[in-house]
C-alpha cells in the first residue's frame, strides 16, 4: 500500500530536492496528484540546484542561457514520504534527487555527491557509520536586536548562558517535547539534548546510523523541523554560524567510524590508540581541512565563528580527547573508536559536509597517509597550519585543490565556486543587520 493511502489525513504534499546551499527547492500540490510524482518523478531546471542564498540564478552560469536552462528529472529518494508536523494542516514532504534526461545522476546534486563517496566505500567492502551534533539558538527576532525568547509560563528571559543546565531545557519543555514527538513521527533519531555555551543555545545529537545518506537526510530534515516548529511557538531557531558576536557560534560536529563486511570497526585494534587505519583516516581528514573550508564554512557569517579561542577549531591538528583540536578521537570503549570532526558550522549543507569528511578519510586510507603526532594542551596556543581565514581564501583553496577533485565531481565544484563568488560579491554590500536577516532563518 502507498504511504499516502495509509495516511488519508494528508491533504497536501511538498516534493523537493536540496540545493548546494542546503535549501529545499520544490513544489506544493494536493495529495491526490502525488501518486504520479511518486511513480514517475517530476522535472525542474538543472539550475535550480545551483541558486545563490537569495534564491537567484548564478550570473553567467553555463546551466542557464548557454545551454538553454534545460530540465533535469527529479525522482524520489529511498526515504519516501516524510510528515511535516510543524505545519498546521497534515502535510508530507517527498524528498527528491536529480538526474539527467538519459538517467545518469546529475553531478551538481549534493545528495548524489555523497552517494558517490559511499559507493567508493562499498566497493572496498566498507560501511561508514555517521552521527551528527546539531547546535542551534532559540531567538526572539521581533525587535531591532536578537534576544533570547521569553520563557513560557514566566515570561522572563534567562539572564545568561547555562552550560548543561536542566533548568534552561525545562524552561522550553513544551517546545522540546513537541520537537522529540515530531522527530519520532519523521523517524529522525534524536537523542540527548543539552543547553550550550551561548544564551539560548542548545544541542541535540542525532545518533549513529550505518547509512551516510540517511544521516545526511536526518540532519537536513531536522533543520527544517526545528526552524518550522520554533516559528509555531512564536520565536526563531537559527543554525546560523554566529548569530551573536559575544557568544559561541553554532557548530555541526560529525562523528564517524567504519565497518568491514563482518561488522567490525576498522578503527579499533582493542587499544586506546586505535588501529593504523584510524591514523590513515585522520591523516586524510587533516590534508583536506584547508581546501574543504568552503564546505565547513560556506557563508560570509561563517568566518565570524572560525576565530581563535571561540570554541571553533582553526588549527589543522588532531588529538585524543581534546576539544580544541579540529579532529578529535573521543575516549570510551575501544570497540567504539571513532573520529569526531569538529570544524563545520551549523550553517552547512549536511550532504556536502558528510561527503567531504568521508571522502577525505577514504583518501587517507587509500594512500596510506600518516598524520603528525597528536597535540596535547590548548591548540589555540600552538604554532599550527591554519584554516583559510577569509571566505575569499576558502573559495580559491576549494577551487584549486586536487584533494577536492578526488572527492567531488567537476560540475559540482564549478557550480559551488560560482555560487560562492556571487554571494561574496553581494554580501559586501550588506549592513550587519541585513546579514543577520539573510542568514537567521535561511541556513
Amino acid at each position: 500500500m502507498s504511504w499516502l493511502e495509509d495516511h488519508p489525513e494528508v491533504r497536501t504534499i511538498r516534493c523537493g530536492a536540496v540545493d548546494l546551499n542546503g535549501q529545499a527547492r520544490g513544489k506544493r500540490m494536493p495529495a491526490r496528484f502525488a501518486a504520479k510524482i511518486e511513480e514517475e518523478g517530476t522535472r525542474f531546471p538543472l539550475s535550480v540546484l545551483n541558486l545563490d542564498i537569495w534564491g537567484e540564478d548564478i550570473d553567467d552560469s553555463p546551466l542557464v542561457f548557454e545551454i538553454g536552462d534545460p530540465d533535469g528529472v527529479l525522482k524520489p529518494t529511498e526515504r519516501g514520504f516524510v510528515p511535516m508536523p510543524w505545519l498546521e494542516s497534515p502535510t508530507a514532504l517527498l524528498p527528491l534527487w536529480m538526474y539527467y534526461e538519459d538517467g545518469r545522476a546529475y553531478d551538481g546534486d549534493p545528495r548524489h555527491a555523497l552517494a558517490r563517496v559511499v559507493d567508493r566505500y562499498t566497493a572496498r567492502g566498507l560501511t561508514p557509520v555517521v552521527a551528527t551534533e546539531m547546535e542551534f539558538y532559540l531567538v526572539d527576532d521581533s525587535g531591532k536586536e536578537l534576544r533570547m525568547p521569553r520563557t513560557p509560563g514566566t515570561g522572563k528571559r534567562r539572564p545568561g548562558a547555562e552550560i548543561l543546565s536542566l533548568r534552561a531545557l525545562d524552561s522550553f519543555d513544551r517546545f522540546f517535547t513537541e520537537l522529540y514527538d515530531a522527530c519520532e513521527v519523521m523517524d529522525i533519531p534524536a537523542d540527548t539534548a543539552i543547553s550550550e555555551a551561548g544564551r539560548g543555545q542548545f544541542e541535540i545529537n542525532l545518533i549513529h546510523v550505518d547509512d551516510a545518506l540517511r544521516a545526511a537526510d536526518d540532519a537536513w530534515l531536522f533543520k527544517q523541523l526545528v526552524g518550522g516548529l520554533a516559528r509555531r511557538h512564536g520565536f526563531a531557531a537559527s543554525f546560523m554560524a554566529k548569530p551573536y558576536e559575544e557568544y559561541s557560534g553554532n557548530g555541526m560536529h560529525m562523528h564517524f567510524s567504519v565497518l568491514d563486511t563482518d561488522g567490525n570497526n576498522i578503527f579499533s585494534d582493542g587499544s586506546a590508540k586505535g588501529s593504523p587505519l584510524l591514523l590513515n583516516a585522520i591523516a586524510g581528514c587533516l590534508r583536506a581541512l584547508p581546501p574543504s573550508a568552503l564546505i565547513f564554512a560556506p557563508h560570509g557569517n561563517s568566518y565570524d565563528r572560525l576565530v581563535p579561542d571561540a570554541h571553533a577549531p582553526t588549527g589543522v591538528c588532531w588529538a585524543y580527547e581534546n576539544r580544541t583540536a579540529a579532529v578529535r578521537v573521543p575516549g570510551g570503549s575501544p570497540k567504539a573508536r571513532r573520529i569526531e570532526h569538529r570544524v563545520a558550522g551549523g550553517d552547512v549543507n549536511p550532504y556536502l559536509l558528510i561527503a567531504a569528511v568521508l571522502g577525505a578519510a577514504l583518501i587517507g586510507i587509500e594512500d596510506e597517509l600518516l598524520p603528525p603526532p597528536p597535540i596535547s594542551g590548548n591548540a589555540y596556543d600552538q604554532e599550527l597550519p591554519q584554516m583559510p581565514a577569509t571566505w575569499a581564501e576558502a573559495i580559491d583553496a576549494f577551487e584549486s585543490s586536487k584533494t577536492i577533485a578526488r572527492i567531488f565531481p567537476e560540475q559540482l565544484i564549478q557550480n559551488f565556486v560560482m555560487t560562492k563568488r556571487q554571494e561574496l560579491h553581494y554580501f559586501a554590500e550588506l549592513t550587519p543587520e541585513q546579514q543577520v536577516e539573510l542568514y537567521l532563518d535561511t541556513v
